[in-house]
């Protein structure tokens, strides 16, 4: 059962979102608010799953609500639901689950569900005892919960001996990636602190998972070990096979990543794979735009470009795509707000002109208004 927190400024609105909620089952509502800061207040007491977000509200903008929540809590999915389109990128940026517009049917409400339920704490660690997540930040759920950390560089040498998939690593590689600017007779005791504080929360949490040293290195060896990242790997090379991603498929690989690859960790050695994982997703979701536009699914087709324009804000192809799918289903005003945030992005962000082909799109559109 995941626990969701609802907040609206207006009561009509929860009434009818708790309502659905209970309908679809599988949902318990653990508060809801109409004062957004009020909710905000709440979190940590409720410790809850899922926030449904409105956007418009007095106080404060449900878009600046959401970036607290993450920055508090990160793994806490977001769901915005607003009566207004144009906050549908930014929503994207923060890595919201859904982005529903009012009024939303129950059955879009229950496909969203759906989608948290797949990601919800609990759901993937009964799989297996032990799972790891990367994407949006580090942490090992188990079935006791979250995995504690002594302190943050136990954390980072965790994650860099998974992130080296079992394989041994020197002592000397790991203190030059953790501990850089440190002399070398400390950065060896730091790291056999660590290494002993890593094998006791393994052993009290009970994760199957030995810390081993061969020869001059170490090695993390997990009994099938599963995680976040595997699995949105697989989704992606089934994908660029040439396989037919359906919107089940496409909805958990996006409901995986909830966020770049140990994202706000501030580990430097991970940049190289956190960059790598970022362009073969927008590889895999241009080639579900492309599925999508085949099969006449065009918001799905429009969801895949506004997560590559979150991801990518200064890919004018993209953008191009977006606005002339806009354009092509009547929606000249959203057309015409990618153009501002494309011009925004490669002019204002990056120094450069825009492309002669973007330009000349953005004319073509405003001649026809």
């Amino acid at each position: 059962m995941i626990r969701v927190l609802l907040i609206d400024d207006e009561e009509s609105a929860l009434d009818i979102l708790e309502i659905l909620l209970r309908e679809i089952g599988g949902v318990t509502v653990a508060g809801r608010f109409t004062n957004p800061l009020q909710a905000l207040d709440s979190l940590e007491e409720l410790q809850v799953d899922a926030v449904f977000l409105d956007i418009q509200m007095p106080g404060i903008l449900g878009v600046e609500a959401a970036r607290r929540i993450k920055a508090n809590k990160p793994q806490t999915q977001i769901v915005f639901t607003t009566a207004y389109s144009e906050y549908a990128v930014e929503a994207f940026e923060i890595r919201s689950e859904d982005y529903l517009l009012k009024p939303f049917t129950k059955e879009r409400l229950r496909n969203t569900v759906s989608r948290l339920v797949k990601v919800a704490p609990g759901d993937v660690s009964e799989k297996n005892g032990t799972y790891v997540r990367f994407l949006g930040g580090f942490e090992i759920q188990t079935a006791n919960g979250l995995l504690p950390w002594k302190t943050n560089k136990e954390k980072e040498l965790c994650a860099f001996l998974l992130h080296h998939g079992g394989s041994r690593i020197d002592a000397a590689t790991i203190i030059e990636s953790i501990w850089p600017e440190s002399e070398l007779s400390k950065a060896r005791t730091y790291l056999y602190t660590c290494i002993s504080y890593l094998r006791k929360t393994f052993q009290m949490s009970g994760v199957q998972a030995v810390v081993d040293k061969i020869g001059r290195g170490y090695v993390i060896e997990m009994n099938a070990i599963e995680s976040d990242v595997t699995e949105f790997s697989a989704i992606m090379e089934k994908a660029a096979a040439g396989g037919n991603p359906d919107e089940r498929l496409y909805e958990k690989l996006n409901a995986l990543h909830r966020g770049e690859y140990l994202e706000g960790c501030d580990f430097g050695w991970a940049l190289w794979k956190r960059e790598e994982l970022k362009a073969k997703y927008i590889e895999t979701l241009r080639t579900m735009h492309k599925h999508f536009m085949r099969n006449g699914n065009v918001p799905q087709a429009t969801d895949s470009l506004q997560r590559i324009l979150a991801l990518s804000p200064d890919s004018e192809k993209d953008g191009r795509e977006l606005i002339r799918l806009y354009a092509s289903t009547d929606q000249r005003n959203e057309a015409l707000k990618v153009f501002r945030q494309l011009d925004h992005a490669v002019r204002v962000n990056l120094g450069v002109e825009l492309e002669e082909e973007t330009v000349r799109l953005y004319k073509d559109i405003s001649l026809t208004g």
